[in-house]
């Protein structure tokens, strides 16, 4: 079973998330701010991240930045997902794998997690 991170504050889209991707056999672990993802269990390396760009203590950019010089976590793939911010602004300021404007067709993500994690 793969695993997923996501890091959404949004409840409603974190619990949809999450709950979707758990039909689709994935573990999938949500956190709602840049605190508790970097709180959470560091033996537990995921196959993919997924990370919303407005967070109410950080930004996913940032946090993409931080998971991509890590050396434990820099290959595994990263999806930004956002309402507000432009693809070709997520990709100058991080190294995202993906990116999905919202609000977000739930089949796409699929495809694109399953792409990126049959690496």
């Amino acid at each position: 079973m793969k695993t997923i991170f996501i890091v959404e504050d949004e409840t409603g889209i974190r619990d949809a998330l999450q709950l979707l991707l758990s039909f689709e056999n994935y573990d999938v672990r949500s956190f709602a701010t840049v605190e508790a993802f970097n709180s959470r269990d560091k033996s537990v390396v995921p196959d993919i991240f997924i990370l919303d760009v407005r967070l109410p203590d950080g930004s996913g950019t940032d946090l993409c930045n931080q998971i991509k010089e890590d050396e434990a976590t820099s290959k595994i793939p990263v999806m930004i997902i956002s309402a507000h911010a432009k693809a070709e602004n997520v990709i100058n300021s991080c190294e995202a794998d993906e990116f999905i404007p919202k609000p977000f067709d739930i089949d796409d993500v699929l495809v694109k997690i399953e792409k990126l994690t049959a690496q």
